[in-house]
């Protein structure tokens, strides 16, 4: 399918663009001792394969650090909403069982 890019419009641009981010094409290295690595807020920064593995090495440590620290508050947070559920719960076997008698007094 070839398609000349000059004659699309936006829309179809845009559809194009759509099945381009879904398809994988075939691709070899000119230089692989040197990649482009995303460093975040759409920065990327030209390293050696060492340099990148040793950057990747930190941000794994981090996220794991972040992980450990967050997750004891995560763990409490749910025990909390555990708490409220069956607070809840409790709360609307009261409110059930007061209506059903009190629908029983008024038929009585």
């Amino acid at each position: 399918m070839a398609v000349n890019l000059t004659e699309l419009s936006l829309p179809q641009l845009e559809g194009l663009k759509s099945q381009l981010e879904q398809m994988y094409v075939p691709g070899t290295l000119n230089d692989v001792e040197h990649v482009l690595v995303d460093v975040g807020t759409g920065y990327y920064v030209e390293k050696n394969v060492e340099d990148t593995k040793e950057f990747f090495r930190r941000k794994i440590d981090f996220l794991t650090k972040q992980i450990e620290k967050i997750q004891p508050a995560l763990q409490e947070k749910h025990t909390m909403k555990q708490a409220v559920i069956e607070v809840m719960n409790m709360k609307l076997q009261q409110l059930h069982s007061q209506q059903t008698s009190q629908s029983s007094m008024t038929k009585a």
